[in-house]
């Protein structure tokens, strides 16, 4: 079903809002193929560490890639600026529903008071937000995931790989979300093997100081754990965590990534050999069906959550060696019934 919302903006309203949005940070645009639908569709605005971290925003454009490619229409992607603030973001996200986007996707939860002001002045487009449950509003879909269940596992599989008895967490900022990660990891390592110390640390107290976008903070960090016998180092860190990785792979010890598939990442095809496995979230499946369900004329709204159960949160099964490993497969599997059926319940914090 076609949405009436999309038209075609007249070229001197398009030019007047491309210049707003140059203003508050880079814009790619793309079309479908000369056989594209008129209109335009999905639109999302980058988090902090922009397209290309390889991880969390990457995962988010190659769910605008599925939905550009099925729906043919036009897209449009937007890159954060430096010491951005929230009026910069909710400028971004208002010059891209005025040009007839719909939906528009906030990545990342800093976009929270921006989705809301922004969805308070087009109430007929549909807006998105990732790993921010907190925008109550008719015209808004708060994407959420369990990535505690997913750490959860990592934290299972950093306990059966470990030789010393010692393995690392590395969050990129020390805010609730990140929290999630350490929660869930800390208590998978404890359920597996009470003996094998977790160290665990963040980056940053806020986003603005780079903890999602730093990997020279995350190979730092990496390193100390490493000098601390730590053989196993899990990340959540953005970009951050690229640093974690290397150092991992300098040191030859497991790194296990996060959001994406690092293990496939072309920018870390160098290290993917000491990436052990990714506790994925799947970004890309989310931002997607946000966009499918604007297609179909029945908009999603309030909180859409990723689980176990769904498969919106996972381990990534790409390294052989970690696939091939029967006992681990095995400790990964028994644990993940457990946590879905709620014989386990993850903590959060």
């Amino acid at each position: 079903m076609r949405r009436i919302s999309r038209i075609t903006v007249a070229g001197a309203a398009t030019a007047s809002l491309a210049l707003a949005l140059s203003a508050c940070g880079g814009t790619s645009t793309s079309s479908g193929s000369s056989e594209s639908k008129e209109g335009k569709g999905l639109a999302i605005a980058y988090d902090v560490g922009g397209k290309g971290d390889q991880s969390f925003n990457d995962a988010a454009y190659a769910g605008l890639e599925k939905a550009k490619k099925e729906f043919g229409y036009e897209t449009a992607d937007v890159e954060p600026t430096d010491g951005e603030t929230d009026a910069d973001k909710e400028q971004r996200l208002a010059s891209l529903a005025k040009q007839g986007y719909n939906p528009v996707v906030g990545v990342g939860y800093a976009y929270a008071s921006a989705v809301k002001a922004a969805a308070e002045k087009f109430p007929d487009t549909t807006f998105g937000i990732v790993d921010d449950a907190t925008v109550e509003a008719k015209n808004v879909a708060d994407l959420v995931f369990s990535e505690e269940q997913a750490s959860y596992l990592a934290g299972v599989a950093a306990a059966k790989s470990t030789k010393t008895d010692v393995v690392g967490f590395v969050g990129g900022v020390d805010i609730p979300l990140i929290h999630k990660f350490r929660a869930g990891f800390e208590q998978g390592v404890k359920d597996t093997d009470p003996k094998v110390k977790v160290i665990s640390q963040f980056l940053t107290q806020t986003a603005e100081e780079g903890g999602f976008s730093s990997p020279d903070k995350g190979k730092s960090a990496a390193e100390g754990q490493i000098e601390k016998k730590a053989d196993v180092v899990y990340a959540a860190a953005g970009l951050s965590g690229q640093g974690v990785i290397e150092a991992a792979a300098a040191n030859k010890v497991w790194a296990i990534g996060v959001d994406s598939d690092q293990y496939k990442q072309e920018a870390l095809a160098k290290y993917k050999d000491s990436i052990l496995t990714s506790a994925m979230k799947d970004v890309a499946k989310a931002v997607y069906n946000l966009a499918k369900s604007v297609e179909d004329g029945k908009p999603a709204t309030g909180i859409v959550k990723g689980d176990l159960k769904t498969g919106e949160v996972s381990l990534s099964n790409s390294n052989p060696k970690f696939a091939d490993d029967a006992e681990l497969q095995k400790a990964i599997e028994t644990a993940k019934e457990k946590i879905i059926s709620g014989e386990i319940e993850v903590k959060s914090s």
